[in-house]
């Protein structure tokens, strides 16, 4: 058993949702909470020279999109494996306070893997939550395989970090932002394992749109921007990077698949043009953006000249940065 797989029966799951599916998530997803906006901020469309609308995920009552993506799948573990009483999942901190909620919510057990030097507000969350933390490895593959074997020491279900069914959670975001903002020509999505991106073209075809869509990694994490390259997986020694929801070096094969059918390009941007979106974000909207949340921004403003005159979305996936962090970005302007 791997983190992508579990004791769930319910049937083959398609990567992509269909509309039906997606709108009847959202259902799911808005018991718990609202839709998040989706504005078009002036001093931000002037910096990047065109038309640009934010989807604001740093708005979740946890600050990122993975909640959404939680939320179903623990629904799909209630309903197909009801004798489920725990679980466990490898993070660098998003998914595993999305974990940690939807777990607590359902009565499950969360156990959740985080590597050595890890976000510090975010294991606060986490604990806060009511996960159990456990600090292992250098990074979030070191973390992800320490957690696989501790799943069957402690007879845990594995919570993957990428699954179809968090896709179809997660894609719920990608609806809300295609049927709220006016037609977009290009959509930009940080890729950390490709549930967001997959989520985003799963709205985009189930919507019948023509909507380019853009990932963007980290130039010190560029796992996927490798494979899509070379059409196949591509691993990396190391994913060091302040971007830490980017911070990919084993991509999932099943998600690269998905985006190299529907994927218009990706772009790799440097942690300095990250910061840079970062403060960009604060003084066009005073809005906070974590590293992987400010991504898809730098990459717009790397290829601002092509985007002229077009209109542009941008995934602002999380708000969930250390203050320590930001404080440093901020003075760095």
């Amino acid at each position: 058993m791997t983190l992508g797989a579990g004791p769930l029966q319910g049937g083959p799951i398609r990567m992509l949702p269909s509309l039906a599916e997606l709108e009847n998530t959202a259902a799911l997803v808005h018991a718990a909470l609202p839709p998040t906006p989706q504005y078009c901020w002036p001093l931000l469309c002037r910096r990047a020279g065109t038309e640009v609308w934010v989807k604001h995920e740093n708005h979740t009552p946890l600050g990122a999109f993975k909640v959404r993506g939680g939320i179903a799948y623990v629904d799909h573990l209630k309903r197909n494996a009801p004798e489920v009483k725990g679980v466990i999942a490898a993070t660098r901190g998003n998914h595993g306070q999305s974990v940690a909620f939807t777990a607590r919510r359902a009565g499950l057990a969360a156990v959740i893997v985080v590597p050595k030097g890890n976000s510090v507000e975010k294991n606060a969350a986490m604990r806060a939550l009511g996960g159990e933390l456990i600090e292992h490895g250098h990074d979030f593959q070191a973390a992800y395989e320490y957690a696989l074997g501790l799943a069957g020491e402690r007879g845990l279900h594995p919570f993957p970090s990428f699954h179809p069914v968090l896709v179809q959670g997660v894609g719920t975001y990608g609806l809300e932002f295609l049927r709220g903002a006016p037609a977009l020509d290009t959509v930009y999505v940080p890729i950390g394992l490709g549930s967001g991106i997959c989520g985003v073209m799963a709205a985009r075809d189930a919507l019948g749109l023509k909507t380019r869509v853009v990932g963007v990694v980290a130039e010190n994490a560029p796992s996927y921007a490798l494979s899509f390259a070379q059409r196949k997986p591509v691993s990396t020694n190391s994913a060091d990077t302040m971007a830490d929801g980017v911070a990919c070096r084993v991509p999932n094969a099943e998600a690269l698949a998905a985006i190299l059918k529907g994927v218009e390009r990706v772009v790799e941007v440097s942690d300095d043009a990250i910061k840079a979106a970062m403060r960009a974000y604060f003084a066009d909207t005073h809005n906070v953006a974590e590293g992987a949340g400010a991504a898809p921004l730098a990459a717009l403003l790397k290829e601002r000249e092509a985007m002229a005159g077009k209109r542009v979305g941008v995934i602002l996936s999380g708000g969930n940065v250390d203050t320590a962090v930001y404080r440093d970005v901020l003075a760095a302007a």
